[in-house]
C-alpha cells in the first residue's frame, strides 16, 4: 500500500470519528480504510487507535502521530497549491456564495469585467439568504453583509464597503397610506419583513428608538421583499443596492431618512490558508478594487 495514502486515510478516520464515516468521505470501502490504518500501524510497529464495535479513540502514540501527520499533510497540500500556480494564469472553477439580492445587473457587469481579465476562471455563483459552511459545502469564498461585524470563527474576512439600509415603500403605497413623518408613524403602516424580524432600531433626535412592526408578509429572501414592496404591499427595510437597481429605482422611495439605521459592512470571507490558490486571490483583489470605485449612494427621500 502507498504509505502517504494510508496516512491520509488515518487522518480522515480520526477527524471523522469512525471508519464508516471516513470511508464515505473518501469514497472507499470500510474494509479498505481498515487496511490502510493497519498498514500504518504495522509499518510503525505501534497501535495508533483503540477501537471496538462502537467507539474509537487515539492511543498516546496515536495522538502524537496524528498531530504531526496533520501538519505535514497541510504543508504538503499548501505546497502543491503554490507550485501548481507558479508560472500559470489563474484558472479553474471558483465557487462563490452571495445573498440573493446580489444577483443584480451591477454584479453581472462586474463579472463580465472579471471574465475579460481572467478567461480561464469559471465563476459558479450561488445566491441564497443563508450562511453556508465554506468547508463542508465546498465553497471557495462568500460575500457576507453584517451589522455588528460578527462573523463565524475560523474565517478570514476582508471588509469591502459600507452598505446603507433604508425604510422604503412604493410610490403607489405612499399615495394610498401617506408618508410616515416620524418613527411613531410606522406603527400604523404594513411591513414586509425578512425572516422573523418584528422590530426596527432607528436613531432619532432623542437617541435610539425601538419600533415594533405590523408585519403582514414575510419573505426568506431580500429580493423577494423588494418585489413585494414594489407591488405596494407595505414598507420594508432594504439595502441601497436594491434601491439603486434599475428595476426598482423609479418605484421604491425611502422614508424617514433623517432617522438613520445602523450601517452594515460587506465582507468577502474565505478559509484561512497559508497559500491561496490564484483563482481565489484574483477574485478577492478584483472585488476589493470594484468596491473602492463605488460612490456613496444618492437616494432621494419620498416627498
Amino acid at each position: 500500500m502507498d504509505t502517504l495514502t494510508s496516512i491520509r486515510v488515518f487522518r480522515q478516520v480520526v477527524e471523522s470519528g469512525t471508519f464508516v464515516a471516513a470511508a464515505e468521505r473518501m469514497d472507499l470501502s470500510t474494509a479498505t480504510v481498515s487496511k490502510h490504518v493497519m498498514h500504518v500501524e504495522k509499518r510503525l510497529g505501534i497501535r495508533l487507535l483503540n477501537r471496538n464495535s462502537r467507539t474509537l479513540s487515539l492511543t498516546e502514540a496515536g495522538r502524537v502521530y496524528f498531530e504531526r501527520c496533520k501538519t505535514i499533510l497541510e504543508d504538503l497540500e499548501a505546497t502543491e497549491l503554490e507550485l501548481g500556480s507558479l508560472g500559470t494564469a489563474p484558472r479553474g472553477t471558483l465557487r462563490v456564495s452571495c445573498p440573493s439580492w446580489f444577483a443584480s445587473q451591477r454584479l453581472a457587469d462586474n463579472l463580465a469585467e472579471f471574465r475579460r481579465r481572467y478567461p480561464e476562471i469559471v465563476v459558479d455563483a450561488s445566491f441564497e439568504d443563508r450562511l453556508v459552511d465554506l468547508v463542508e459545502e465546498g465553497y471557495d469564498l462568500a460575500m457576507r453583509v453584517t451589522r455588528d461585524g460578527a462573523l463565524p470563527p475560523g474565517l478570514i474576512a476582508r471588509p469591502l464597503r459600507t452598505m446603507s439600509f433604508f425604510i422604503a415603500a412604493s410610490s403607489e403605497y405612499l399615495k394610498r397610506n401617506g408618508t410616515p413623518e416620524s418613527p411613531e408613524d410606522l406603527a400604523r403602516h404594513d411591513f414586509v419583513a425578512v425572516g422573523n424580524a418584528d422590530a426596527l432600531q432607528l436613531t432619532g433626535p432623542k437617541g435610539n428608538i425601538g419600533v415594533p412592526l405590523r408585519v403582514v408578509l414575510r419573505y426568506r429572501s431580500m429580493s423577494g421583499v423588494a418585489n413585494a414592496v414594489a407591488a405596494g404591499i407595505g414598507l420594508a427595510l432594504l439595502p441601497d443596492l436594491l434601491l439603486e437597481d434599475p428595476m426598482f429605482k423609479d418605484v421604491l422611495k425611502p422614508v424617514l431618512t433623517d432617522c438613520p439605521l445602523q450601517e452594515s459592512k460587506v465582507h468577502v470571507v474565505y478559509v484561512s490558508r497559508k497559500h491561496l490558490p490564484l483563482k481565489i486571490r484574483a477574485y478577492i483583489d478584483f472585488v476589493s478594487e470594484v468596491a473602492s470605485r463605488i460612490q456613496p449612494p444618492k437616494v432621494a427621500a419620498a416627498g
